[in-house]
């Protein structure tokens, strides 16, 4: 079904056969950037947690960089925040609302809109971070009710329910997707039994293409990554007991490989590098996959597997280390060899959790609310700095932190906070 708030008569709901503009021309081997500006979507420009700012603090001080501003009353809710330009944009649910803030650089409101219903279930609160894309917001709630605004002034252009029109049934913790825009389209992951994988056109909501859905499957929490591998552009993620990959350009199922967990929960967004990619699922393991031509297509072949088992966090590729936090099995931070999946060092001072890289050093958030500034070395993380977000140990500190224009932006339910993480030297 597709909804529309002011933009006239809703346009017929499935035109899969149409043709579309293609998109951006053929990428260089890696994860392929966004092209607007800052931090622009979900876990920056390349979806990947890799900042390239330099200049910033080398150490913190003990009880923390400087606060520069907070903002309260979001709701509840993980979102992390993008930014754009001027703006920032973040999530929370309040009532029985799912509400998108906009704020200036300052932490003052711009203005604020709703995309559908709360999330009520177990674990309350808004998930998905929103996209932007040429002036536009993209968002999909906790429903699957993916909606596209007006970033200037939160207008609702359209909007479509995901799950109802590709026959997806909601998970058992609720759709988690932030949403990741390529060229005209928006791609969703419905897991449903009409399409595993959805693009729609950005400027309608109409269905562009879809993917044949994987039998007995579903979505799970994941949110997809775009790279480019052997001239082709290919979007990886995670359904509930299979890691994957499409053809961006045709929504053609290029690979699937086995990724399950005890409750067919997979969060965590894939990694590609250097012809690989490795692919976690919580309470079990990771296992890295190198790619091969196929007939069809590049096909995935196990090389390597390793106990962690990151859930709620990032996993980072880094000059041939891969660095990530465990769950179960490791309740530390590891630094891993990319080539052979070796553990090279092990940090065990800090709770599971998600980070980004800036400037040499992991920018990290445990889920037990504590902030930390890790530099890798050779043999070892070096703890730079170290500071609780939240005033009492928490357990679900599980948005993931934000480095832009020398801040660092961390979320805790109701509450962003922005600090000033510049080298004034």
């Amino acid at each position: 079904m597709l909804l529309a708030s002011g933009c006239g008569a809703a346009p017929p709901a499935d035109t899969s056969g149409a043709p579309i503009a293609h998109p951006a021309a053929q990428s260089d081997d890696g994860p392929i950037a966004s092209p607007d500006p800052d931090w622009p979507q979900w876990n920056g420009p390349r979806r990947n947690g890799i900042c390239n700012e330099k200049d910033l603090l080398p150490t913190w001080p003990t009880a923390g960089p400087k606060l520069l501003w907070k903002v309260s009353n979001l709701g509840r809710g993980w979102s992390s925040p993008i930014i754009v330009g001027q703006r920032i944009y973040i999530t929370g649910d309040i009532d029985d609302d799912l509400v998108i803030f906009a704020f200036n650089l300052d932490g003052k409101p711009v203005w604020q809109a709703k995309n559908g219903d709360s999330w009520t279930g177990q674990y309350p609160g808004a998930r998905a971070c929103c996209a932007y894309s040429q002036g536009k917001l993209y968002h999909m709630n906790a429903h699957g009710r993916a909606a596209c605004l007006d970033a200037a002034t939160g207008h609702e252009i359209w909007a479509v329910d995901v799950l109802e029109r590709f026959e997806g049934p909601n998970i058992t913790w609720a759709i988690s997707e932030c949403l990741l825009v390529d060229g005209p389209r928006v791609l969703v992951t419905p897991g449903g039994k009409k399409a595993l994988v959805a693009a729609l056109d950005k400027q309608t909501g109409r269905t562009a293409w879809t993917t044949e859905p994987l039998a007995g499957d579903r979505t799970s929490h994941c949110s997809p990554l775009l790279f480019g591998h052997a001239g082709r552009r290919i979007v990886a993620s995670c359904s509930s007991t299979h890691g994957f990959a499409v053809d961006a350009d045709s929504g053609k199922l290029l690979w699937t490989v086995p990724l399950k967990s005890p409750y067919k929960v997979n969060i965590a967004t894939p990694v590609y590098g250097q012809d690989r990619i490795f692919y976690v699922t919580p309470y079990v393991h990771g296992t890295c996959y190198q790619l091969h031509p196929g007939e069809n297509g590049p096909q995935a072949e196990k090389a390597w597997s390793t106990t962690l088992d990151t859930c709620t966090g990032t996993v980072l590729l880094l000059d041939g280390l891969l660095y990530g936090s465990g769950y179960k099995e490791h309740k530390s931070w590891l630094c891993m060899d990319w080539k052979s999946g070796q553990i090279r060092y092990e940090f065990k001072g800090l709770t599971s959790g998600s980070a980004v890289f800036a400037d040499g050093r992991l920018y990290c958030l445990a889920e037990d609310g504590t902030a930390a500034l890790l530099r890798p070395t050779v043999d070892r993380f070096v703890v730079d700095g170290l500071f609780r977000l939240t005033p009492e140990k928490a357990g679900d500190a599980w948005a993931h932190p934000v480095v832009l224009h020398g801040r660092l932006y961390l979320r805790y339910h109701d509450t962003l906070s922005c600090y000033d993480v510049r080298n004034r030297k």
